[in-house]
């Protein structure tokens, strides 16, 4: 226990980054060492249960629904992130995935997606086309048991997780997957809000067991690890060697537009076989845009 508390602390100090004087953590700190030594308490008897979260909407870029989870939550979610994704997770991902990665993100992103265009039109003199997909409400249709099973597949039952067992480790992402966060949340602002949202968009228009909060730790972690088996069969099977994706975005550079014609129903029947599917609008040749060359 002693050693889940430190790892807890820890956690602690990487959970309240960017969150310092919110109402929330505020009231964690007056009796941090109480709290975390109370929260390791709990993941070691197994009766630790995720608080209920604040449901917000966000308006910029769009429209969205936000469920903030409590402060102790956010400290187990950086807990699970410290124990798995850097060691166990990351080095089984396609390097051209690009969302909750040190060292990359859009910025590095977009200067490798300009090499794919440089490098597949031999800088600009051959023809090359570019294949843009995304999926349609993303977190809102993960489905927790398939996600869980994907997840649970990167870890084995005798190693230990900065300390942790396999089984409180695995306590912990059940709890944090399985967890229905539109149940006994409370709403912050007015109800009316979701009016305007399309309740494909929204967790309380979702049944049981599917759909993921947007911008947990975890959900942008389990993000990556949804789409990875997809991502590996569109390098290793389908031998798309310019691709790359960050989140739900997919982009695929190739010199046969033909080629990734036939690439959107391949990947929609993988996406079968998760519960997703390409967004409607996207799911079109139109989109396959030629690179301009001299």
């Amino acid at each position: 226990m002693q050693n889940l508390y430190y790892q807890l602390y820890l956690s602690y100090l990487e959970a309240r980054k960017n969150k310092r004087n919110t109402n929330n953590q505020l009231a964690f700190e007056i009796d941090v060492e109480t709290k975390l030594y109370e929260l390791a308490q709990q993941i070691t008897n197994k009766t630790y249960i995720p608080k209920p979260s604040i449901a917000f909407m966000v308006y910029k870029p769009v429209q969205r629904e936000i469920f903030a989870v409590d402060f102790s939550d956010r400290v187990v979610n950086h807990l699970i992130y410290r124990c798995i994704y850097q060691d166990h997770v990351a080095p089984y991902l396609i390097p051209d995935s690009y969302s909750c990665r040190k060292g990359k993100g859009t910025l590095h992103g977009t200067k490798r997606l300009n090499h794919f265009i440089k490098s597949c039109s031999n800088n600009y003199k051959q023809e090359a086309y570019i294949l843009k997909l995304d999926i349609k409400g993303y977190f809102m249709n993960m489905s927790h048991s398939i996600l869980y099973n994907k997840v649970i597949q990167f870890l084995k039952p005798k190693i230990r997780y900065l300390g942790l067992d396999y089984t409180t480790l695995n306590f912990l992402l059940q709890k944090t997957i399985f967890t229905n966060v539109a149940i006994g949340c409370r709403i912050k602002g007015n109800r009316s809000n979701w009016k305007t949202l399309p309740k494909d968009k929204s967790l309380f228009s979702k049944p049981n067991g599917i759909g993921l909060p947007i911008g947990n730790l975890t959900s942008q972690v389990f993000g990556n690890i949804y789409l990875n088996q997809l991502d590996h069969y569109i390098k290793n099977t389908l031998q798309i060697k310019y691709y790359s994706r960050y989140v739900d975005d997919m982009v695929f550079v190739h010199k046969n537009k033909n080629l990734l014609k036939n690439i959107i129903p391949l990947v929609q029947s993988e996406l079968d076989n998760i519960g997703l599917t390409i967004h409607p609008k996207n799911y079109t040749y139109s989109i396959i845009v030629k690179v301009l060359y001299f």
